[in-house]
């Protein structure tokens, strides 16, 4: 095999791997109360809506808010809680491009023939609009004292990834993470 060709095959296949290389799922999330002053041992229970109780889906996000919560120093107590935590988790769709082949493309060709070898690249932009949506899953995270109803912390975070893997990116750095919004790596691969 010439030389030449040989170096075309290397670069095709490093800009293959280039394109196949992704950074590692995230999720954004929004704090929007600074840090509370919570102190060690802070009870807690949860305030479920009708259309939540005996959910499975439910289950797992409250199991994944124990754990941060537990992380945080908080603890759990169902029938005296000082503090209310409601947890909503919901889809949001978001337009995808194209008509569900991806976005704008860029591919790396090599051929030879008769008369010699060639390399070509091309750009593939979608045209139109349009077409698949992509779901998103969003969850909000809420702390409320019981005894007079004021809200002490409360969170979102959204991503492409199982809801109960939001509620612990949104709990990550609760209750010492100020308001504001960040990038947060999940710690299970994105759906």
């Amino acid at each position: 095999m010439p030389a030449t060709r040989r170096t075309l095959l290397v670069l095709a296949a490093a800009g293959l791997l280039a394109g196949c290389a992704s950074t590692p799922p995230s999720a954004t999330v929004q704090v929007y109360t600074p840090a509370p002053q919570l102190a060690a041992g802070t009870t807690y229970r949860y305030e479920r809506l009708p259309s939540q109780a005996g959910q499975p889906a439910q289950a797992a996000l409250e199991a994944a808010a124990d754990a941060a919560l537990a992380r945080a120093g908080l603890r759990r107590d169902d029938a005296a809680g000082r503090l209310a935590v409601q947890l909503t988790a919901t889809q949001d769709a978001a337009p995808a491009a194209g008509y569900g082949w991806g976005g704008p493309s860029v591919g790396i060709g090599i051929g030879s023939g008769g008369w010699g070898s060639g390399v070509g690249v091309g750009v593939g932009i979608p045209i139109g609009g349009g077409g698949l949506r992509a779901a998103r899953q969003r969850v909000d995270v809420q702390l409320r004292e019981l005894q007079g109803g004021r809200v002490v912390w409360q969170a979102q975070a959204s991503g492409d990834a199982a809801p109960a893997a939001l509620v612990d990116a949104a709990l990550r750095d609760f209750p010492v993470g100020g308001a504001g919004t960040r990038d947060v790596p999940l710690a299970q691969p994105a759906r």
